[in-house]
C-alpha cells in the first residue's frame, strides 16, 4: 500500500474524510507512528495555542509555574510589571535550567554561574564577566513565546505567525458565557501519567458512547448515552452536551447564579483543538491539561475549579475534596477503558472502526486534525 502523510495511506485517509454517517476512525498508525507524532508536533502541537496555567496559579507579581514543552523548559511567569509573559527557563550562559517547580521570586538566578534574570526576563547581573567584549547585559533577554489570557487561561504558542486564539472560538465562548469561566479558581489538581497516545485521552473525553459500558453505574444512570448531542462547530472547537436523567442538582456547590435550569443540571465536555478539554456543570469546571510526551506517552493534570467567591463558603475545602475524589474514580475507569484501547492499537490486526452518530465530536476533531497534518 502507498503511504502517504507519515504513514497514513489515501484509502486510510479516505474513510476519515466521509460523511459522519459513513466515516470511520483515524488508522492506528495515527497513534502508533513516532513519525506520525513527529509531523503532529510540527503541524499541530508547536502551532497550536496550549492552555499553561489559570492566572489564580500566577495571582501575585512574582509568582511562576513552570513546565516542559516537547522538549523546552517555560516558565509563566506574573511580572512586577503586571504582564504574563511565557518564557524560557534556561539560563543564556551555559543553558542551566534557571528555576523548577511553583513559586514566587524577585529574580530567576542562575545555580551554576549567578546570572540574574527579572520576572521579564531581563539579565539584571551577570558576575565576573569583565573582559567579554562587545557583551552587555542589556542585550540579553530570555525568549518568550507569544502568550493570550482567555478566559482565565494563560496560553501560549510557540509560532510566531499564528493567527490569535479568541476570534476562531468566540461561538464557543458565548456558549458557556453564563458560566463565567474566567471567575473560577483552581481547587484541587490531579496528576497521572499513563502509556498511551494522547488523542486515545482526547478521543475518550469527547463522547459518551462509552458511559454504557465503562460508565454503566457512575455516569451512565446520570446521563445516558443516548441522549447526548453534538452541535455544529464554526471553528476548532466541539462540545459534547450531555442532559441529566433526573431533574435534581448535582451535588456539591451550588449553581452559579443566572444559569437556566438545564444548564445548571446537564454536563458539558468542551474542547477546543488539539486538547483543550473542559468538563463543564453548574458551578464545577475540571480543567483536562495534557501534556504528550511521545507516540505512547502522556502526563495529564486534571484540575477541579470552582467560583473564586465560593472559597470562603463554609464547608468549601470538604466540597472541593469530594469533587476531586469523584473525578479521580471516573478517570480511573476511564483509565481501564483507555488501556484496553491501546493494547487493541498495538495489535498487528487492527484496522479502523466505524464510528457512532453519538461520536460526532471525534468526527469534528479528525477533519480538523488531517487539514493540520496535510497542510505544507
Amino acid at each position: 500500500m502507498t503511504k502517504t502523510l507519515a504513514g497514513l495511506t489515501p484509502e486510510e485517509i479516505g474513510r476519515v474524510r466521509k460523511p459522519l454517517e459513513q466515516a470511520y476512525t483515524l488508522p492506528p498508525a495515527a497513534y502508533l507512528d513516532e513519525d506520525v507524532y513527529a509531523r503532529e508536533t510540527d503541524q499541530i502541537l508547536r502551532k497550536s495555542w496550549l492552555p499553561l496555567a489559570r492566572i489564580d496559579q500566577i495571582a501575585t507579581p512574582g509568582d511562576f509555574v513552570s513546565l516542559d514543552l516537547f522538549g523546552q523548559p517555560v516558565m509563566v511567569v506574573h511580572g512586577h510589571d503586571g504582564e504574563v509573559r511565557v518564557m524560557s527557563r534556561t539560563c543564556l550562559h551555559r543553558a542551566a535550567l534557571l528555576a523548577d517547580g511553583n513559586g514566587n521570586r524577585k529574580l530567576f538566578t542562575c545555580p551554576y554561574h549567578a546570572w540574574s534574570y527579572d520576572t521579564s526576563g531581563q539579565l539584571v547581573r551577570a558576575p565576573l564577566m569583565d573582559g567579554a567584549e562587545e557583551f552587555a547585559e542589556s542585550n540579553c533577554r530570555l525568549p518568550q513565546l507569544r502568550t493570550e489570557i482567555w478566559e482565565g487561561f494563560v496560553l501560549a504558542n510557540f509560532d510566531p505567525d499564528a493567527a490569535p486564539f479568541a476570534p476562531p472560538v468566540e461561538t464557543f465562548r458565548k456558549y458557556f458565557e453564563k458560566f463565567r469561566l474566567a471567575d473560577m479558581k483552581v481547587v484541587h489538581t490531579l496528576e497521572f501519567e499513563s502509556e498511551w497516545n494522547w488523542k486515545v485521552l482526547v478521543e475518550n473525553f469527547m463522547e459518551a458512547y462509552h458511559h454504557i459500558a465503562t460508565h454503566s453505574e457512575t455516569f451512565e444512570p446520570a446521563y445516558h448515552a443516548r441522549d447526548s448531542r453534538v452541535p455544529d462547530n464554526d471553528g476548532p472547537w466541539s462540545i459534547l452536551h450531555m442532559p441529566a436523567a433526573h431533574e435534581e442538582l448535582p451535588p456539591g456547590l451550588p449553581p452559579l447564579e443566572g444559569l437556566e435550569d438545564w444548564q445548571a443540571r446537564d454536563l458539558f465536555a468542551a474542547a477546543i483543538f488539539p486538547h483543550f478539554l473542559l468538563g463543564i456543570q453548574g458551578s464545577v469546571v475540571t480543567w483536562y491539561q495534557v501534556f504528550p510526551q511521545g507516540a505512547g506517552k502522556l502526563h495529564l493534570k486534571i484540575h477541579i475549579c470552582g467560583p473564586a467567591a465560593y472559597s470562603e463558603m463554609e464547608g468549601f475545602e470538604e466540597i472541593a475534596e469530594g469533587m476531586a475524589l469523584m473525578v479521580s474514580a471516573i478517570h480511573h475507569e476511564d483509565i481501564g477503558a483507555n488501556d484496553l484501547v491501546w493494547q487493541g492499537l498495538n495489535a498487528p490486526m487492527t484496522r479502523q472502526g466505524r464510528l457512532s452518530p453519538l461520536e460526532k465530536a471525534i468526527w469534528q476533531y479528525n477533519q480538523w486534525w488531517l487539514d493540520k497534518m496535510e497542510a505544507p
